[in-house]
């Protein structure tokens, strides 16, 4: 379903956020009979719904919502609007028609997109992939779960996007270019389980894209993408390949000549992976799915490697994740605040292995299974200091581990403050909370700066 689409038709949209805003403004300007706007939360930091988005779209809140989003010939549903909502689950039932702006917008730009997405790695790997494009003279407009609703990208004639599995879940259309980092279990409220989230990440997939790249060394993505029916005839074809990054036949990362680690494009060797400065094998993973990318839309990256490089070397990540904060005692503090599930702390702490770590975690608790974190330090020496409100659970799942140290503190602060005492002269203190901020924080940015006055004050009382 294009916007072109809804000329002349009944319109619901729902949900009164950025994504809804941008819905209401690209619909409206294809005429459609009439439109509305639905909210159906007391979001009290929501701005005021008024001039010319009130006169295009009458906007309708609480319960009377349901009503008008039942009489709608088409229901544009916000991102934030999960999938296990009573009204969304009882509008499937009826067979209504419901869609994204997101869905809309790939309608009429697939053949110009990259799409990224994946439990872990989508915003630092699109990011890459179009800092490296631009490096190469390849120019695109970078967009998506960034902040920037599809609907409100400006036309370009390439456009990279990261995609989040909410975004995901309605396309009808494959980008050009399907990409998928990783893939563990997360947002399994709103999706409704474990195999409901995978169904709406790898929608992505399902709708003919030309090339589909993904990250080949993670066993749970290749898993999944062997137990979908289409995909054995799918690896078979030469017109539309799958592209497994990380594997020797792809782009990866090998000993050099010199016994150091090197990036790879099969055979050719590139540049050492020293010049990609973040951290981890998940970051290296990024860069070689990155880099696949490239390829896949024609740039030569063999004959490109010089430039390749630079732009590499110059690519600093994005802020909160594993973003490191200079003190003077010689402790490394790392803000990983987006690592908001035990897989993404996993990551995290692999980043820093072989140096004495200490790692916060703990915050909003969704009752998630911190098993896969007890297993990944099951023989790691490691201090672990839990904060509210997951963090006791999470403390507890640990418990037994012979080379784990675990504490219990108040808040934060107090976790940067223990830290300190525990942490061995040249360690690393790791907030990677394997869990959502919200509840004691406002968001994310909240927490992260919360962090960082924490170290900035326990350094200056030590000093």
């Amino acid at each position: 379903m294009r916007l072109s689409d809804l000329r002349g038709r009944s319109v619901a949209v729902w949900g009164t956020g950025r994504e809804g805003r941008a819905a209401v403004t690209a619909i409206a300007a294809h005429g459609p009979a009439d439109l509305v706007a639905v909210d159906d939360s007391a979001n009290f930091l929501a701005l005021p719904w008024e001039g010319p988005l009130a006169e295009a779209a009458p906007l309708v809140t609480g319960e009377a919502g349901y009503a008008r989003l039942a009489a709608a010939d088409v229901v544009v549903r916000s991102p934030g609007v999960p999938q296990t909502h009573p009204w969304l689950v009882e509008l499937r039932r009826h067979g209504a028609t419901v869609t994204q702006g997101s869905a809309l917008w790939m309608a009429d730009h697939a053949e110009r997109t990259v799409g990224v997405t994946g439990s872990k790695g989508k915003s630092t790997t699109s990011s890459l992939i179009s800092h490296l494009l631009t490096a190469v003279d390849r120019p695109n407009v970078f967009g998506g779960n960034i902040g920037v609703p599809l609907l409100d990208l400006p036309d370009a004639e390439r456009y990279v996007l990261e995609l989040s599995s909410y975004q995901c879940s309605d396309l009808t259309d494959s980008p050009r270019v399907a990409v998928v980092t990783s893939l563990f279990p997360e947002h399994l409220d709103a999706h409704g389980g474990e195999r409901e989230y995978y169904r709406d990440k790898l929608n992505l997939l399902a709708h003919g894209p030309q090339t589909v790249v993904v990250n080949g060394t993670d066993p749970r993505l290749a898993a999944e993408l062997a137990d979908r029916a289409d995909w054995a005839d799918r690896a078979e074809r030469t017109d539309r390949p799958v592209v497994r990054a990380g594997l020797p036949d792809s782009f990866h990362v090998a000993p050099g000549a010199d016994g150091s680690p090197w990036l790879y494009a099969a055979d050719r060797p590139l540049f050492p992976r020293t010049t990609l400065r973040l951290v981890g094998r998940h970051n290296e993973s990024n860069l070689c799915v990155a880099l696949a990318v490239l390829d896949a839309v024609g740039v030569d990256c063999v004959a490109e490697r010089e430039a390749l490089a630079d732009a590499v070397a110059a690519f600093h990540g994005l802020p909160h994740r594993l973003t490191e904060i200079a003190d003077p005692s010689g402790l490394t503090f790392v803000d990983d605040t987006l690592a908001t599930s035990p897989y993404s702390a996993v990551h995290a702490i692999d980043a820093y292995d072989g140096r004495p770590l200490t790692v916060i975690v703990g915050g909003t608790d969704r009752g998630l299974d911190y098993t896969p974190l007890r297993e990944a330090l099951a023989t790691r020496e490691i201090t672990v200091i839990g904060i509210p409100d997951s963090g006791a659970r999470i403390i507890e799942a640990l418990t037994d581990l012979p080379r784990v140290r675990t504490e219990l503190v108040e808040d934060l602060v107090a976790a940067v403050r223990q830290a300190r005492k525990l942490t061995p002269a040249g360690g690393v203190v790791l907030l990677s909370p394997a869990a959502p901020s919200y509840g004691r924080f406002r968001n994310f940015e909240h927490r992260s700066e919360v962090f960082a006055q924490a170290v900035a004050d326990t350094s200056l009382r030590e000093v």
